[in-house]
């Protein structure tokens, strides 16, 4: 029996910036911008006070000064059903510190934060968020998980990233 070969057609197409999504336009006389589009307004970003979330809020300040966005910080205390459906050891009190953290953080660097603390499924809170306030974009972090630990706990920056309706920057 003779195999034969399966061949798969590729098409190329050229790169065309769309002007939808590009940020700044250049005067090829002048050398320098000459409008400016807000894209990207308002930002939520996803903070859980771990490293990655560092990473995520500077990315966030970085971004809202470039644009002039708007920085809305959210941290949301994980529920679980069954028994005890709180943590203890992530408590509404360990992340209204965090909050207070990443806000106290955010206006060392000139930005004024609105926080919202709250619970649920995070990856989904964050998401419902993301959705009912209209937020041009979400920054959040990535813990690194591997396979298993994706697979056991669940990854919120994955599941934000596939199912949120704006544009999802990842923090690594």
């Amino acid at each position: 029996m003779t195999r034969t070969p399966v061949r798969a057609h590729v098409a190329i197409r050229p790169f065309r910036p769309i002007d939808q999504t590009e940020f700044v336009r250049f005067d090829a006389a002048r050398r320098d911008p000459i409008e400016r589009s807000n894209d990207m307004e308002r930002i939520l970003l996803a903070y859980d006070g771990g490293e990655p979330a560092q990473k995520a809020l500077t990315m966030t300040a970085e971004l809202a000064k470039a644009f002039g966005a708007t920085v809305t910080v959210v941290s949301v205390v994980p529920v679980h059903p069954g028994r005890t459906p709180i943590d203890p050891w992530d408590d509404r009190e360990v992340h209204r510190a965090e909050l207070i953290e990443a806000g106290a953080a955010l206006r060392a660097l000139g930005i004024e934060p609105e926080l919202i603390e709250s619970s649920g499924d995070p990856a989904r809170t964050i998401e419902r968020i993301a959705t009912e306030r209209s937020f041009d974009a979400v920054i959040v972090g990535a813990r690194g998980l591997g396979l298993v630990g994706r697979v056991l706990q669940g990854s919120v920056s994955e599941h934000v990233a596939t199912h949120a309706a704006t544009t999802v920057i990842v923090a690594r």
